[in-house]
C-alpha cells in the first residue's frame, strides 16, 4: 500500500471518529429522553459500519459511547421524573413518562420490581417498550437516583453489547457497508417487534371462540 493510500485511510478513520462518535453519543442520549430516535438501530448501524471500515478498537469505542450515552440519558430522565414526583404540580417530563407507561405494563413492572428488585432493570432495557414502565415503577417506589443508576448501569452495558452484536452480525453478512447497515437495521426491527407480535398472538389465542 502506498503512503498516499495509508494517509487517506487514516484520514477517513479520523474523520469518522471525530464526527460519528459524538453524533452517536448525542443521538442515543436524545433517544433515551424522547421516543422518536431509534437508538438500538443507531448502535447496530454504527457497529456494522465499524465492522467494514474502522480499526478493531472502534468496536470498543462504539460499545463505550453507546453504553455511556444510554446511561446518561436514562439518568437525566429519571432525575427529571424524580423532580416531578417531588413537585406539587408534577412536571411535563413526569407526565411524558406516565403517558408512555400503560397501566397494565406499569402494574407488571411494579410486580417484577417487587419480586426481583434491581435485576429487573437489566431486562427492561432489552425488552421493547419495557424501559419506561420499569423506570416509572422505580419513581413510584421512591428509589433515589443513586440506587436507580447502580441498577441501570449493567442494564445499559447489556443493551449496548446486544445491539452491537446485532450490527456486527448484519455487517458480516454482506460485503458492502450499506448492505450491512440495512441488514443491521432490519434485524433490529425484527427483534424489537417480535415480543409485541408474540403478545398479540397469545392474546388472540386466549380469546374464547365466538359462535
Amino acid at each position: 500500500m502506498s503512503l498516499l493510500a495509508i494517509a487517506e485511510s487514516v484520514t477517513a478513520d479520523s474523520t469518522q471518529q471525530a464526527v460519528g462518535y459524538p453524533s452517536l453519543f448525542l443521538l442515543v442520549v436524545l433517544g433515551a429522553l424522547v421516543p422518536v430516535v431509534p437508538t438500538g438501530a443507531l448502535v447496530s448501524s454504527a457497529a456494522a459500519l465499524a465492522f467494514h471500515h474502522s480499526a478493531p478498537q472502534s468496536q470498543l469505542y462504539v460499545f463505550l459511547v453507546a453504553a455511556l450515552a444510554a446511561f446518561l440519558g436514562d439518568s437525566i430522565l429519571y432525575w427529571l421524573g424524580a423532580r416531578g414526583m417531588r413537585s406539587k404540580n408534577g412536571s411535563r417530563w413526569l407526565n411524558a413518562i406516565r403517558d408512555r407507561a400503560p397501566q397494565e405494563r406499569l402494574e407488571q413492572a411494579q410486580s417484577k420490581l417487587h419480586e426481583h428488585n434491581v435485576s429487573v432493570l437489566v431486562l427492561s432495557r432489552l425488552v421493547p417498550a419495557g424501559r419506561i414502565p420499569v423506570m416509572l415503577a422505580c419513581l413510584l417506589a421512591k428509589w433515589p437516583l443513586r440506587r436507580f443508576a447502580r441498577g441501570n448501569l449493567p442494564a445499559c452495558l447489556a443493551w449496548a453489547v446486544t445491539y452491537q452484536l446485532i450490527g456486527i452480525l448484519g455487517g458480516s453478512l454482506f460485503p458492502e457497508p450499506w448492505e450491512g447497515v440495512a441488514a443491521a437495521i432490519g434485524l433490529t426491527v425484527v427483534i424489537s417487534a417480535a415480543p409485541m407480535v408474540w403478545r398479540r398472538v397469545r392474546a388472540r389465542s386466549r380469546r374464547p371462540a365466538s359462535g
